[in-house]
C-alpha cells in the first residue's frame, strides 16, 4: 500500500495522490489526464511533466491498486486525440484513500508536539452528562445521542493522542543534552511549570469523569449504543450489514474510556498513572535543572582544567618553561617548614644526613594553612558580675509585682467579675490572661471552666451567671466591657466551695 513512498519518484507519486485527495474534498471523484496535471500545480508540484511520464506514473499507481480507471462514455469527443486524452478517468480506490490518509497522518504526527489539556477532561465530563440526560428522556432525538457520542469519542481520541505525543516529547527531553545550556534550561523550566499547572486539580477532574461514566452506565451502555446506531443512519454496503462492526467499534471505544477513568476490573485508572508519570518527570527535570545550574555556577571543571594545561605544555617553547609550568601548576616549590630549626641546633651537626637527623616538630596550623602561630597577650576577661546583679534585681522586681497582682486578684470565694471595678494596668493584664485561659477551656457539667497559670500556682474558676448582666473593668489606659461571670481566683489545689451568695 505504501510502496509509492520509496524510490526516485516517491515525491511525484505522493503529489499525484495528494492531488486526488484535494479533488475528493471538492467532491470531484474522477480526474482526466489534463485535470491531474492542473491539480498537481495546486498541491505545489511545479516541475514540468509530459504526457508519457504522467501516464506512466498513473499506470504504476493503478498496478499498486491505489487508483482505478474507467472510460467516460458520456462525453462527446470531436477528434481521436481528444478521445485518447479525455476518455480515461482516474479515481482513488479504498486502498488509495487509506494510503493518502496514512501519509497525511504521519506528517501531522511529525509536526505536532502533543499537549496535556485539562479542558479535554472537562469536555468529556460535559458530553457524558449530556448523554445521561438524553438517555433519561425517551422523547430525545436518537440523532442527538449519536452526535454527542461522536463528540465524546473525539475528545477521548484527542486526549489519548495528545497525551501519547507529549509523553514521547517529554521522555526525549529527559534524555536530551542541549549544547546551548541557557536555552536548554529555559525549555526544561517551562516544562516543569506546564506539568505543575496540569497536575492542579487533576484528581478532581478525573474523579468527575469517573462519576459521569458511572451515571451513564446506570442508564445502560447497550441502550446508548442502540440509540446511537439508529441516529447514525448507516448507509447499506455491498459487504453486508455494517451495524455489527459499528457497534463493536463503539464498545471498544467505551472500554478505552473505562480503562482511563473507571476500569471494570477494579484496576488502577490510567489517568492516575499519567499523574505519576507527570510527577516523576517534574522531579527528574528539577534534578537536571539543578545539575545545569551547578555546572553554570562553576567556572570550569577538572577535566577542562587538565585539557587546558595539556595545551599549555604542548605550546611551551623550552624545557625550562616546562619545569616552571609544572612547578606553578602542581605547587612543587620549597617546603614550608624548611625554616624551622631544632630546639638546640648545636646538638645536630650540619654535615649529617637529613635522613639520620632527628625530626623537627611542625605545628598543625603550618601543615594545614601554611601559616605559623603568633603568640600574643591574652585578651581581658569581661566582668559580667554587674550584668548578673542587674538581672537578679530585675527578676526580684518582677516576682514582687507578680505576687502583688495575685494578692489583689485572689478572692475569698466566688465574686462577680464586675466587682473588680478599677484595676492597675499590670494587675489587669494578669486578670485578662487568667480569663483568656479559662474561656479557652471546655466547661464541665455544671458550666464551670477551670484554668491555671503557666507556673501552676494560681487557679481560676469561671462560670456564667443565670441572670446575665454586663461587667465593666477600668484601667488608667481605658476600659473593657463584656458578659459578667462568677469568678474565683485562688491558689491551685484549694477546694471549691459553691457559695449561696454573690459578692459585689
Amino acid at each position: 500500500m505504501f510502496r509509492f513512498t520509496t524510490g526516485e519518484k516517491a515525491d511525484f507519486y505522493g503529489a499525484i495522490l495528494q492531488a486526488f485527495g484535494a479533488a475528493n474534498e471538492r467532491l470531484e471523484t474522477a480526474l482526466g489526464l489534463d485535470d491531474v496535471r492542473a491539480r498537481l500545480r495546486t498541491v505545489g508540484w511545479l516541475d514540468a511533466v509530459d504526457d508519457d511520464e504522467l501516464q506512466d506514473a498513473l499506470r504504476r499507481l493503478r498496478e499498486w491498486q491505489l487508483l482505478d480507471v474507467v472510460q467516460n462514455h458520456a462525453e462527446n469527443y470531436r477528434t481521436a486525440e481528444e478521445y485518447e486524452r479525455r476518455n480515461l478517468q482516474y479515481s482513488l480506490t479504498r486502498r488509495g484513500e487509506a494510503a493518502s490518509a496514512g501519509v497525511e497522518h504521519a506528517l501531522s504526527v511529525l509536526a505536532s508536539s502533543g499537549a496535556l489539556q485539562t479542558a479535554v477532561l472537562e469536555a468529556i465530563t460535559d458530553r457524558l452528562d449530556e448523554l445521561y440526560v438524553l438517555l433519561g428522556d425517551p422523547m430525545s432525538s436518537d440523532r442527538r445521542v449519536f452526535t454527542t457520542l461522536q463528540e465524546l469519542e473525539g475528545h477521548l481520541e484527542a486526549l489519548l493522542a495528545n497525551t501519547k505525543a507529549f509523553n514521547g516529547e517529554l521522555q526525549r527531553l529527559l534524555r536530551a543534552e542541549g549544547a546551548d545550556l541557557a536555552t536548554f534550561r529555559e525549555v526544561k523550566a517551562a516544562t516543569v511549570g506546564y506539568l505543575q499547572e496540569f497536575l492542579v486539580n487533576l484528581d478532581q477532574r478525573g474523579q468527575a469523569v469517573a462519576s459521569a461514566v458511572e451515571r451513564v452506565e446506570g442508564r445502560g451502555v447497550s441502550l446508548l449504543h442502540e440509540r446511537a446506531l439508529r441516529g447514525a443512519e448507516l448507509p447499506p454496503v455491498a459487504e453486508g450489514d455494517p451495524a455489527p462492526a459499528w457497534l463493536e467499534r463503539r464498545r471498544a471505544r467505551w472500554q478505552g474510556l473505562q480503562a482511563w477513568f473507571r476500569p471494570a476490573d477494579g484496576a488502577r485508572p490510567r489517568a492516575e498513572q499519567l499523574h505519576d508519570v507527570a510527577r516523576r518527570a517534574i522531579v527528574t527535570l528539577l534534578q537536571v535543572l539543578d545539575r545545569i545550574t551547578e555546572s553554570r555556577r562553576r567556572s570550569s571543571s577538572a577535566v577542562q582544567d587538565f585539557r587546558e594545561l595539556a595545551r599549555w605544555f604542548a605550546a611551551a617553547p623550552t624545557e625550562d618553561d616546562l619545569h616552571r609550568l609544572w612547578s606553578a601548576a602542581f605547587g612543587l616549590g620549597p617546603a614550608r617548614h624548611a625554616h624551622l630549626a631544632h630546639p638546640d641546633p648545636e646538638l645536630v651537626p650540619s654535615s649529617g644526613s637529613w635522613a639520620e637527623a632527628p625530626p623537627v616538630e611542625v605545628s598543625a596550623l603550618l601543615r594545614t594553612s601554611g601559616r605559623t602561630e603568633r603568640f600574643t597577650r591574652t585578651g581581658k576577661v569581661r566582668d559580667i558580675g554587674g550584668i548578673k546583679a542587674a538581672r537578679a534585681e530585675r527578676a526580684r522586681k518582677e516576682r514582687a509585682e507578680l505576687e502583688a497582682a495575685w494578692d489583689v486578684l485572689t478572692t475569698d470565694g466566688p465574686v462577680r467579675l464586675s466587682g473588680f471595678g478599677t484595676l492597675d494596668h499590670a494587675v489587669f493584664d494578669r486578670l485578662l490572661d487568667l480569663l483568656g485561659r479559662a474561656l479557652a477551656g471546655r466547661p464541665d457539667g455544671s458550666g464551670t471552666r477551670r484554668a491555671v497559670t503557666s507556673d501552676g500556682r494560681v487557679e481560676i474558676l469561671l462560670r456564667p451567671l443565670p441572670d446575665g448582666g454586663r461587667a465593666v473593668l477600668r484601667t488608667p489606659r481605658g476600659k473593657l466591657e463584656g458578659p459578667d461571670h462568677l469568678v474565683e481566683i485562688r491558689s491551685a489545689g484549694s477546694t471549691w466551695e459553691p457559695a449561696g451568695r454573690e459578692a459585689g
